[in-house]
């Protein structure tokens, strides 16, 4: 991932829906000018779900989600349309293509009720419109075009557009934390699972919201933290850190600068940190034969000693003192039903956008499932969580009396 490229996660995501053959890849082709998606006239062509990350002006930096037909009946064909269902958990704007001469089908009425249900704003595009002998009126998220001869496209590029929420807030990773000038140290441990020649994205995107806060980031591992931090000619405002190697970064760490994770910085940006925080607080209660899900955002190869896998389970088991069935999910994998966990451990979401997070975050607390992520966890199991979230006064409340 190059620094000049808008991660993925950051990025709006337009999820494409509709019947098989209404024209969804042909929409897809004109509004991006190019040939992202396979256009044929078999029947299903689109199989699962494709992301595409690309500029599409005027929104800007954008994924492009293609999904299956939403009207295939087969035994293969409903699973495909359950993937295409669970592409709302992470769509910002729908797109919902209409084949003209066939008019609004129950499939689209069915997708049309779900976005509604997620509050996700959409458009429904009216697809071969040139076939058509007359117009009806439309409605104003509606619009007549035609993948054919281009008619309507700009005034749907347009129209998508018009759905971006303009009242957001500003996100910041740590940039709302820090001042011009501020020395911020970043512990980077490079390791046999660190990806050759290049940073991990948290660590990229954290290095840029301090360079755009004026403030200064001073990068190490944690074998030379101690001397990093002796030979600085002022006191570093903070000092975040992998959570891999929080307990010995605390060690090293004078107690009087203010100390966080990567992790815990990405669960305040992605999610709700009150809520993961609240998480934690079941630990003390698990019992022998407690079930844990641990659910990764992204999909990687898995090393010997893989954070998710083994380390967390390991000092979990030694915590707690008693045996825990563990269960992983990765990438877009997340149960609908989470009746059967006493915890949910979750990443710290880099690879997944906000709504996804949110999405994620929001299914455990209407099932009253304690939800955590990696960062919150390792501080509490290394009894660092309240020097952790120090930096966020209206966190620590969540800690009193725990």
């Amino acid at each position: 991932m190059s620094l000049n490229n808008t991660p993925k996660a950051d990025r709006i995501h337009i999820g494409i829906f509709g019947c098989t053959n209404a024209g969804k890849s042909s929409i897809i082709n004109a509004i991006t000018g190019q040939n992202l998606a396979l256009v044929s006239g078999i029947k299903g062509t689109t199989t699962d779900p494709v992301s595409k990350a690309m500029e599409l002006l005027p929104l800007g930096p954008v994924v492009i989600i293609d999904t299956p037909g939403l009207d295939d009946d087969s035994v293969l064909g409903k699973q495909r349309i359950k993937k295409a269902i669970q592409v709302l958990n992470k769509t910002d704007i729908a797109l919902l293509v209409v084949d003209a001469l066939k008019g609004i089908a129950n499939s689209d009425k069915m997708i049309i009720e779900k976005i509604s249900e997620k509050k996700i704003p959409y458009v429904v595009a009216i697809n071969k419109a040139d076939l058509l002998d007359d117009y009806s009126d439309l409605d104003e998220n509606q619009i007549y075009v035609s993948a054919t001869t281009g008619d309507g496209i700009t005034e749907l590029k347009e129209l998508l557009a018009k759905q971006k929420p303009d009242n957001e807030k500003e996100l910041r990773i740590v940039g709302d934390l820090i001042k011009p000038l501020d020395l911020v140290v970043l512990v980077t441990p490079i390791d046999e699972s660190a990806p050759k020649g290049r940073l991990i994205l948290p660590q990229q995107q954290t290095i840029r919201d301090i360079l755009e806060s004026g403030a200064i980031p001073i990068i190490t591992r944690e074998t030379e933290l101690r001397d990093t931090l002796a030979s600085l000619g002022k006191k570093p405002k903070l000092v975040i850190t992998d959570s891999q190697v929080f307990a010995q970064v605390s060690a090293d760490t004078p107690d009087d600068i203010l100390l966080t994770s990567f992790s815990i910085l990405f669960a305040r940006y992605k999610g709700e940190l009150k809520e993961l925080i609240r998480g934690v607080k079941i630990v003390k209660e698990l019992q022998n034969g407690d079930r844990v899900l641990i659910s990764e955002g992204c999909t990687h190869h898995r090393q010997c000693e893989d954070i998710g896998t083994v380390k967390i389970p390991k000092l979990l088991l030694k915590h707690t003192g008693v045996k825990i069935d563990f269960e992983t999910t990765s990438g877009t994998e997340f149960p609908a039903d989470l009746s059967q966990y006493k915890l949910i451990i979750h990443c710290g979401g880099c690879m997944l956008n906000d709504r996804e997070m949110k999405y994620r975050i929001k299914t455990t607390v209407e099932q009253d499932i304690p939800i955590v992520n990696y960062g919150v966890l390792l501080a509490f199991l290394n009894g660092i969580l309240k020097r952790s979230v120090q930096i966020f006064p209206e966190i620590l409340l969540e800690l009193e009396g725990y």
